[in-house]
């Protein structure tokens, strides 16, 4: 099998200090570039939020579930990957959300190039997921991977959720799906 890792969107915003921070996502950024680094995969891609104006996704009295407080803005410092995460092992970054909400990584792009297109035009067929927020962004792409047809796992281990009842609700979602989960989540709330 060809395996890509898939970094999800380990920004400074979604990072201790960050406007939408998740706790363990600096501890995350570290243990993701130490698995970058151990090697063992053909490719390695991260995704980030880049919103430019994504509507109503942005509110003054979020809900935090379909609606957040501004994040990720272009032209911030909240929109770069975070320092802690080594990028020189990364092959592209793919962007998503500039105009409207987006948590999959297969909704974003990349020199105009979508997610899933890149890796079918190198022959991946297997996705390892990690990154920042296992109950929302990851589940999201890990479904949607599993969904297109690539042998997924989630690194667990490697990922920060927000909440303790949504993780697990993002849990059981991608074990329906058949999805490897490898570890566990940090969850400190």
């Amino acid at each position: 099998m060809t395996t890509a890792v898939v970094v999800v969107d380990v920004q400074n915003d979604f990072c201790e200090g960050g406007s939408l921070a998740v706790a363990g996502g600096v501890e995350v950024a570290r243990g993701i570039t130490a698995r970058l680094s151990d090697g063992g995969f053909e490719h390695a891609v991260a995704t980030r939020d880049h919103h430019i104006d994504p509507g109503p996704h942005f509110s003054a009295t979020p809900d935090y579930v379909d609606t957040w407080p501004q994040h990720c803005v272009v032209g911030t410092s909240g929109v770069a990957l975070h320092p802690d995460l080594e990028t020189t092992h990364l092959d592209a970054v793919f962007d998503k959300g500039e105009y409207a909400a987006a948590y999959s990584g297969f909704e974003a792009i990349s020199g105009g190039t979508p997610l899933a297109d890149w890796l079918r035009e190198r022959g991946v067929d297997r996705v390892e997921i990690m990154g920042i927020a296992t109950d929302h962004c990851v589940r999201a792409t890990a479904l949607d991977a599993a969904r297109l047809g690539f042998t997924t796992v989630v690194r667990l281990d490697l990922t920060a959720g927000v909440a303790r009842p949504t993780v697990d609700a993002a849990l059981q979602a991608l074990q329906d799906a058949g999805i490897e989960l490898i570890g566990a989540p940090i969850v400190r709330t």
